[in-house]
């Protein structure tokens, strides 16, 4: 029997980005396949109820369906932990496995493992968030270690509307944060289609871009035991970070 490796994604109820993205991602991987769970999120702002979308108990409940299709690994395909603080993402993914018996990390959580191996100090946002999202999300990182040195954002408290923004937007936006000359730059959203757009900014700019989708990707793998660096055609992450 073929040894296979079954990787589970968290979801946004409104996200219609990140499972086509993730299933292209690993596409040249037939050993490795990913399946997701859905919870409701259907607006990011810092009001009760949508603060309350990510409360641990849908979460958890989706975390063990995922499990039942004996997953190797539980990602939270989302970024709600760079505005709530790091550490929310750190005690979700210790009590999913505490539930689950199985190993748990995020996109977030990923992306700042990635910034730390790769000496990142200095970084460019891009996010889709409204103002007092990006004012959460730039303190958040500092206090990790993580100075943003230009961010831009539009304003927009989604959640289902951020796939719908547009290739030249984001591209827009990426050149725009590139001027400073960070390290690397995010493009902090699991419902934006920044994935595919990497390989062509990274070769204008110059600068490693580190989308959420492909950070919970690489994030995924590397806790499965399975090296990222298999993964072709998706940018430097995959290339250079095993």
């Amino acid at each position: 029997m073929t040894q296979r490796t079954l990787l589970g994604m968290l979801t946004p109820s409104s996200n219609t980005t990140l499972e086509p993205v993730s299933s292209a991602m690993l596409a040249g991987l037939p050993d490795v396949s990913v399946h997701f769970g859905r919870f409701r999120v259907t607006e990011i702002s810092l009001g009760e109820a949508a603060l309350g979308q990510f409360e641990y108990g849908p979460m958890l409940d989706a975390a063990s369906l995922l499990a039942d299709a004996r997953v190797r690994v539980v990602c939270w395909n989302g970024t709600s932990a760079s505005w709530l603080g790091l550490d929310k993402d750190r005690d979700l993914c210790a009590a999913i496995t505490d539930r689950t018996g199985v190993a748990a990390t995020s996109s977030v959580l990923a992306l700042a493992e990635i910034f730390r191996l790769t000496g990142v100090e200095r970084f460019g946002l891009v996010t889709p968030y409204l103002h007092e999202i990006q004012e959460k999300i730039v303190p958040n990182f500092r206090a990790e270690g993580f100075d943003c040195v230009a961010e831009r954002h539009l304003n927009d408290k989604g959640n289902f509307s951020f796939s719908e923004v547009s290739a030249e937007t984001l591209t827009a936006m990426v050149r725009e944060v590139a001027r400073a000359e960070p390290q690397a730059i995010t493009i902090l959203c699991t419902n934006l289609r920044g994935g595919p757009l990497v390989e062509r900014l990274e070769e204008e700019t110059g600068i490693p871009v580190y989308d959420s989708v492909a950070t919970a990707v690489w994030g995924s793998l590397r806790l499965a035991n399975v090296d990222p660096r298999r993964v072709k055609g998706w940018g430097r992450l995959f290339r250079e970070v095993g």
